[in-house]
């Protein structure tokens, strides 16, 4: 830019007493406003100030262009960011789901993870060969969306648009990429199995089935596992990986696929099954039934049996504390000797309450073993028959489409650990409580 000529300097001339008058007033007004000037822009200063060393986040500093998610080189803003948290709001409560505050901080962190997992899902299946143009995401769009508010979808197009692009990639991968994963045929067995709590009553059913009775009728009585009581037992054809899907146990994987059509199990342990019982032995130390408030020593094992032979340990004299230390599977008291303050009655079964709040209840006395329906414990003993097996079968095509969604679920949850991957979330806590209320307000959230 061009430097200005100075002007030539013109002979000073004397002012008049009005001028100066004038020129007085005029250096006040002057002051007044340059002094006005440097308090707004102190004040301004303050308040930016203290949000840096509050941690407010100031829309006004950091606006809904900063860009708050990366994925390699796609950034996002905070503006795609909060339509996205906005749009998850809106499509819970479509599906008749009440959403309150207390719900944000989920759904804020959901958020995140759904816009870095669609942009690595759109950057693999490209990288696989599969791609949809701009026109066919949005015929479809427009296809499914067309009884939708037109607002809506005008306000939350660009999200919307993405979240069709990953959904039409993810049936493409299934369809095409996935289906060439999972195999048409493989080695499988029909069994009967029935999950039970001690080995003692696993040989006693093991007993009755030799002697006749129905493999049905005793799992539906005994069995601890949900889904094979719900199937009396009867878990049909299964390849090892829908068998272990069904069950989650390799424990009985195992034992099944390495016996022929027609072998009765014995009791096999699986330490790590949980199962929904337990036993408790308390002894009481202190209880107030009018408040419902009691300090107990407790011990939660895995079976009658073995709270019988834990009992029997703490009458001949053992200490409860190294007992419970050892043997209990109530995380909480195992971690203090045993020792659990109770402060109101139902947060265990109704046996557990009957035994603390009864009137007639002898501060210091050991329970009998307390079975508890409410609790989960682990270990347990299968018991179970090979109906039929086969090298090679052929798998049913309902257990290759659960098969499929797993192949798939397991790509995207190892997406994150990708080498090739830089995903970063650039907004700390208070810019994500910023953006939480800025939804709820903005939804007329209260």
């Amino acid at each position: 830019m061009a430097k200005k000529k100075k002007k030539a300097e013109q002979p000073k001339r004397a002012l008049t007493k009005r001028q100066r008058s004038h020129f007085k007033q005029h250096q006040r007004r002057q002051r007044f406003i340059f002094g006005s000037g440097i308090l707004i822009i102190v004040a301004v200063l303050v308040v930016i100030g203290a949000g840096i060393y509050f941690g407010w986040y100031v829309p006004e500093v950091k606006p809904l262009h900063e860009t708050v998610i990366r994925v390699n080189d796609a950034e996002f803003s905070m503006d795609y960011y909060t339509k996205m948290l906005k749009y998850q709001v809106l499509q819970m409560e479509s599906y008749g789901m009440e959403v309150d505050i207390s719900q944000m901080s989920y759904l804020a962190s959901s958020a995140v993870t759904a816009i870095q997992t669609n942009e690595m899902v759109i950057r693999e299946a490209q990288a696989l060969g599969f791609t949809f143009s701009d026109d066919e995401v949005e015929a479809r769009m427009d296809e499914e969306m067309a009884d939708s508010d037109p607002s809506l979808v005008k306000e939350y197009r660009d999200v919307i648009e993405d979240a069709f692009r990953v959904q039409m990639l993810r049936e493409e991968l299934l369809a095409e990429y996935f289906d060439q994963q999972v195999p048409h045929s493989a080695e499988q067995r029909y069994i009967m199995a029935m999950f039970l709590e001690s080995q003692s009553q696993a040989s006693q059913v093991r007993e009755r089935l030799v002697g006749g009775e129905s493999f049905a009728d005793l799992s539906a009585e005994f069995c601890l596992d949900s889904y094979c009581k719900s199937q009396k037992g009867d878990l049909d054809w299964n390849s090892r990986e829908m068998l272990f899907r069904l069950i989650n146990s390799d424990v009985l994987v195992d034992s099944a696929f390495g016996a022929e059509a027609g072998y009765l199990s014995q009791p096999i342990y699986d330490e790590s099954k949980t199962k929904a019982l337990g036993y408790w032995l308390i002894e009481a130390d202190f209880v107030d039934a009018e408040v419902d408030y009691a300090q107990l020593k407790v011990i939660l094992l895995g079976s009658e049996e073995e709270a019988n032979q834990v009992r029997q340990r703490l009458v001949d004299g053992e200490d409860f504390a190294t007992l419970a230390e050892e043997f209990s599977q109530h995380e909480a008291s195992r971690e203090n000797g045993g020792e659990l303050e109770v402060d109101g009655r139902e947060l265990f079964g109704e046996a557990f309450d009957e035994f603390v709040f009864d009137p007639e209840l002898e501060l210091g006395s050991l329970s009998q073993p307390i079975m508890d329906d409410t609790v989960y414990t682990e270990g347990g003993y299968w018991l179970f028959k090979v109906v039929g097996a086969a090298d090679d079968r052929q798998i049913d095509e309902e257990d290759r489409e659960s098969l499929k969604w797993d192949a798939m679920s397991q790509w995207l949850e190892g997406l994150p650990d990708d080498p090739d991957y830089t995903v970063e979330n650039l907004m700390d806590e208070d810019e994500t409580n910023w953006a939480i209320l800025h939804v709820w307000e903005g939804r007329g959230g209260e």
